[in-house]
């Protein structure tokens, strides 16, 4: 019976002892110590272009190792399939060669890892092939493969089984290395352009850096609330202040909200903070990295994500948030915009009526982040910069000099959702205090997404930060798009989910 019609449990009872047939014949089935010489990819580069019959008088010989993802066997010769991290090969084992070691090769099961030595031939159907000369089991896996190993699809399976996944899938696998090559690639950007990583706290005693609803935790020996950070940001300024004038954090934040496509309560951002620079030059950075970054990870500027072609190269749109309001909201005028009745009719469009409660508290410039959200992101597909945000929807952001209810920053959107988020820091320290008043007065009215009053910050602030600008960008997000990935979860190795047994 092929395993695929055994049970669960019958297929482990069956495993176990293939595992203690092994320890018979001297073999420790979780064994240690095994060196290859060559990866798998290596081997292959080295046999490329040599001719059948050069390979089969050459006396070179490989030790591989690797997991068994196939086995055909013929009594006493069998093809197997290995991989490793580099690739996959087959294998040619012959009793006749191998001699009392077949023994060990029998009780050899998918799943498993073995180590071998052997030489390459060119099989009769053309494919590269170690003559296995000597067979070291390393490792019993008591539990198979996928039934298909190809193609494990069930998605929560693949979530909640990464392990699997990986094996799987070996475009899954691909996705996590170009998030690698991502993150390789944003430290090096920065890094020739002399700014210092650093490390911050992640856990805070306030809720600082941004309007989220944060987790909450207890510290024992202090009795003390802590947070878990949503953004590190006024440390990082903090540093400014103290002479860090480029700075940068690859961080990890966390916000207590709901799970979605585009939202895993444990995240990846990048933010950096430049002294003596403008949010109109990271505008120009911005553009810059990210254009080098698609280049470097997709091998172009120009890439697929869902029905679309993203275009990364240098140059991209950019428009006020008051300007997409009235793009998108054909019968607003401009001075419609400070209308607070006239925004909340479009809000209550939107919603349902339970919700629509709360919007008679909301300034006319609070309702143009929802009326925003709501019929502006989803347009914003090619690479856009939206700059204009009302200083209430930014209470960390410079005032602009040409219009000091609106702020010097830019949130930059693809693919209808949010990348990054910058601006010109607000370095007034009597500006900083009154916005943090705002906030706990939004806090009293009901508002759960507001940030604590930092005295700290504004001490720190007191004491000097230079003009800067400063930037976060959503790791996840950004590799979601440079992947083709349509769920945040295909991005993160183990997103949160919900109890298996709920």
């Amino acid at each position: 019976m092929s395993e695929e019609g055994l049970k669960e449990q019958e297929l482990f009872k069956q495993r176990l002892a293939s595992a203690e047939k092994w320890r018979e014949l001297g073999v420790h089935p979780w064994g240690n110590g095994f060196k290859p010489s060559h990866s798998i990819a290596e081997v292959a580069a080295r046999c490329e272009g040599v001719a059948a019959e050069v390979l089969l008088s050459s006396p070179l010989r490989y030790l591989i190792a690797g997991r068994v993802l196939s086995i055909r066997s013929f009594g006493k010769a069998a093809f197997v399939v290995i991989s490793d991290r580099s690739g996959k090969i087959q294998l040619h084992v012959k009793k006749d060669t191998l001699g009392e070691a077949f023994a060990k090769f029998q009780q050899l099961d998918m799943g498993d890892f073995v180590g071998v030595e052997g030489e390459p031939f060119i099989s009769k159907t053309g494919e590269l092939t170690l003559a296995v000369l000597k067979l070291c089991p390393l490792t019993k896996a008591l539990r198979p493969l996928p039934a298909k190993w190809h193609g494990l699809s069930d998605v929560e399976l693949r979530y909640r089984q990464r392990y699997l996944d990986l094996i799987a899938n070996p475009e899954v696998r691909e996705t996590f290395l170009r998030r690698t090559r991502l993150v390789k690639f944003i430290r090096q950007f920065l890094d020739a352009r002399d700014y210092v990583e650093v490390e911050t706290p992640m856990m805070h005693p306030l809720v600082s850096g941004a309007a989220a609803k944060p987790f909450v935790t207890h510290h024992n020996s202090l009795d003390m609330p802590l947070f878990l950070r949503i953004a590190p940001e006024l440390y990082l300024k903090r540093l400014v202040v103290g002479g860090f004038e480029r700075v940068y954090e690859l961080n990890r934040n966390f916000r207590n909200e709901g799970l979605s496509t585009r939202h895993n309560p444990e995240f990846s951002m990048l933010e950096f903070y430049e002294a003596f620079a403008t949010y109109e030059d990271f505008m120009a950075l911005t553009e810059e990295m990210l254009s080098e970054a698609a280049q470097h990870v997709t091998g172009s500027t120009t890439v697929v994500f869902g029905e679309h072609k993203l275009s990364f190269a240098k140059g991209y749109t950019r428009i006020s948030m008051a300007e997409s309001l009235l793009a998108q909201l054909g019968e607003l005028r401009p001075e419609d915009l400070e209308d607070a009745d006239k925004l909340r009719f479009f809000a209550a469009k939107k919603m349902p009526p339970s919700a629509q409660e709360g919007l008679a508290a909301l300034s006319a410039f609070e309702l143009w982040g929802i009326l925003f959200e709501e019929y502006v992101e989803a347009q914003l597909v090619q690479p856009t910069f939206v700059t204009g945000f009302p200083v209430a929807l930014s209470p960390l952001a410079r005032r602009s000099e040409d219009n000091p209810q609106l702020t010097d920053r830019f949130e930059l959107f693809v693919a209808g959702r949010e990348i990054a988020n910058a601006f010109s820091e607000l370095n007034d320290p009597m500006d900083q205090r009154e916005r943090f008043l705002a906030q706990l007065r939004a806090k009293e009215r009901g508002q759960e997404e507001t940030m604590d009053f930092d005295e700290d910050y504004l001490r720190a602030l007191e004491h000097g930060l230079p003009p800067t600008a400063g930037e976060g960008i959503g790791i996840d997000r950004l590799a979601m798009l440079l992947s083709n990935a349509a769920s945040i979860r295909d991005v993160i190795l183990f997103p949160l989910l919900r109890s298996a047994s709920k």
